[in-house]
């Protein structure tokens, strides 16, 4: 089946169909990742944005059961150069097309992705719309235009909870899977927030020896301070942070009481609770192959990103200190708090899919945790 991918600036790329027909619109973005497709489908942040896949051929490893990062799909559309229909991986038990059909995820093949992704760079992530039952390129793209854009959009409060849970799961191994850790046997009590937080966050929270209590973004602060927490982390989530106005004065009633980490959104939203600014980026960063350093060691790490906003740094400077750096762009990758036991980071140490090199931040949590009891 025809499809129609049509960008707010006019530019139109003709592909075939694959997933769920339809039509479906959203910010364009590209994720420069070789593997994990299906983390990434699965991954809360891309609420409200259609993923372009810059390898070329997407959908060879199936779908399986264990891959996934929250509960459902919540990108808008997927994107790919080359759809692979016959799958092979021992523990795939579907397709990529059964799977966006089964999740109502209207997908395109058969474009050419480097163009895409090249006029994305030089031209900014924008929106667009995928259709395979309007083939009227003016038509498609007055729709495109209509989409709101990404900036000022509150996103987060549409995937988080709505009630609180608690999380048991540890990271996976070949022999067991994933194995359920008694909470009794962790050593920190934490509360997570959650907007739109990944499990593999919640799986390396477990394995660092943390109980920790999953909350909804709106959780009262009182609340989460009456359980006696060893520690408050923010979760990476969708959309623009600046929205978020009860959220980040929910945050400032942890700030100089609790020690805090938070990745992705949850940085960005610590930023703006710290009365810095965040900023919209020309495309922003997504993919598991992106070079950020660690200002205390010097190390670098290859890390996982998906984010179109970042903090400001001159904005928090008085009171907080570069923690990491974006080596690609020379954005703000993390901030440290001066004086306070606070410390957030824009990329994602627990990958899923990407390189574990930014993992030991987990231990650094708990290590700030254990100073400050």
């Amino acid at each position: 089946m025809k499809a129609i991918l049509a960008l707010a600036d006019g530019r139109i790329f003709e592909g075939k169909s694959f997933g769920s027909s339809g039509e479906a619109g959203g910010e364009v973005v590209f994720n420069t990742a070789m593997t994990g497709y299906q983390e990434v489908l699965t991954d809360p942040s891309y609420k409200g944005q259609m993923v372009t896949m810059t390898y070329t051929q997407i959908g060879n490893t199936g779908i399986n059961t264990e891959d996934v990062e929250s509960a459902q799909l919540f990108l808008s559309g997927f994107i790919v150069k080359e759809y692979q229909d016959h799958y092979s991986n021992w523990r795939a038990t579907m397709s990529l097309d059964a799977y966006l059909k089964e999740n109502g995820v209207v997908g395109i093949q058969g474009i050419d992705t480097r163009a895409l992704t090249r006029h994305l760079r030089d031209k900014g992530a924008q929106n667009g719309i995928i259709s395979t039952i309007d083939f009227d390129h003016a038509s498609l793209t007055v729709k495109a235009r209509a989409l709101p854009s990404m900036a000022g959009l509150d996103l987060a409060s549409g995937v988080s909870c709505t009630k609180p849970y608690r999380w048991t799961q540890g990271l996976w191994d070949l022999a067991n899977g994933y194995p359920d850790i008694e909470p009794k046997s962790a050593k920190y009590k934490v509360v997570a927030y959650d907007f739109g937080i990944k499990y593999n966050i919640l799986r390396c929270l477990v394995d660092a020896g943390c109980d920790v209590t999953v909350v909804p973004a709106t959780f009262p602060a009182e609340e989460a301070l009456a359980m006696e927490p060893d520690g408050i982390f923010l979760s990476n989530g969708p959309g623009d942070p600046e929205p978020l106005l009860a959220v980040q004065e929910n945050i400032r009633k942890f700030i100089g009481r609790k020690p805090i980490f938070g990745i992705c959104l949850g940085h960005q939203l610590m930023g703006l609770a710290l009365n810095g600014r965040t900023m919209k980026l020309k495309f922003g960063n997504h993919g598991s192959n992106l070079p950020v350093i660690d200002i205390a060691t010097g190390k670098i790490e290859i890390t996982a990103q998906n984010h179109g906003f970042c903090v400001d740094l001159d904005s928090v400077a008085e009171i907080c200190e570069l923690g990491h750096l974006n080596l690609n762009d020379q954005t703000v990758e993390g901030i440290r708090h001066k004086t306070l036991p606070i410390f957030s980071v824009q990329h994602h140490p627990e990958a899923s899919p990407g390189p574990h090199d930014s993992q030991y931040l987990f231990g650094r949590f708990v290590e700030m945790m254990e100073k400050h009891r």
